[in-house]
């Protein structure tokens, strides 16, 4: 099985004059690296990949690439015509990458049987290992549990970003042993690494990634009372990083560390004054 342990980041796509700041996105990867991280997902939410042309995508995937072990490079991939992202796939799977990272289709809602057959689909045209994403209230449909627990037994799909908002799925996922499970709701990472879960593709770690890290070598070692006092301690940043649409706030915390600009594609606005005061005290108080 393909180890996903760890923290790994849900990259950001820095921006400026509404063109993707490549020189930012290097400084920015080579900071977090020196942190520690597992790896990246390019490409994904938080990356805007949405209002990302696919020549722009894989502008980004090739640019990250060039600062990355291959292995530690995850894109992603969504779409709801099976046949261009079956296309798409095939040009992604042309680089040396360590996985795919794909949702249910979006829009459409599929039946469970065509949420089982598209990953299906997906995973035997995959030439590196898949992770399921499942974020429901994005897509606007859930794997219902039992269909996501047949779904892993795929030989190429080796973890999970669980944003289900369901424990007893996750837990059962868990125990199951067919795919690492990764926490993609950042509220839930410690809660991930104490049910026995394999870490978490974080949104909020581009902040303080050093102490995401330091809290999974804590539970690692098996030191709970400091992994939670880790996590209690960046609970108000995880907090205040998703008060308004992701990755605004990410950005403006980015921006007030002087690592990238804080720009986003539109409709996505940047954050609200009201939010980037609260922003700065909480960042001083984290020491970032």
């Amino acid at each position: 099985m393909s180890n996903f342990r760890g923290i790994w980041i849900a990259l950001v796509t820095p921006m400026r004059a509404n063109e993707i700041d490549f020189p930012g996105l290097e400084k920015l990867v080579k900071k977090l690296l020196e942190d520690g991280v597992a790896g990246f997902v390019v490409c994904g939410t938080t990356g805007e990949a949405a209002a990302l042309s696919k020549a722009e995508q894989l502008a980004v995937l090739d640019a990250v690439l060039a600062w990355v072990e291959p292995g530690r490079m995850v894109m992603g991939l969504s779409g709801y015509n099976l046949r261009e992202l079956l296309a798409f796939q095939a040009e992604i799977q042309q680089r040396d990458i360590g996985g795919l990272l794909v949702p249910a289709p979006c829009y459409i809602r599929p039946s469970q049987a065509g949420i089982e057959a598209f990953f299906a689909t997906v995973a035997d045209a995959a030439s590196v290992p898949v992770i399921v994403y499942d974020i429901p209230y994005r897509t606007g449909v859930r794997i219902e549990r039992e269909t996501l627990r047949r779904i892993v037994r795929h030989p190429r799909i080796a973890a999970v970003k669980d944003c289900g908002g369901d424990s007893e799925t996750t837990m059962a996922l868990i125990e199951d042993g067919h795919a690492q499970v990764l926490a993609g709701e950042d509220l839930q990472i410690f809660n991930n690494l104490c049910l026995g879960g394999a870490g978490a593709i974080s949104a909020s770690a581009h902040v303080r990634a050093d102490l995401y890290v330091r809290m999974v070598r804590q539970v690692d070692s098996g030191d709970w009372a400091a992994a939670r006092g880790t996590f209690y301690q960046l609970l108000p940043w995880i907090k205040v990083a998703f008060a308004e649409p992701n990755p605004a706030v990410v950005k403006a915390a980015l921006q007030l560390q002087s690592l990238i600009a804080d720009e986003l594609r539109e409709p996505m606005q940047t954050c609200t004054n009201t939010t980037r005061d609260k922003l700065q005290s909480v960042l001083c108080s984290l020491g970032a």
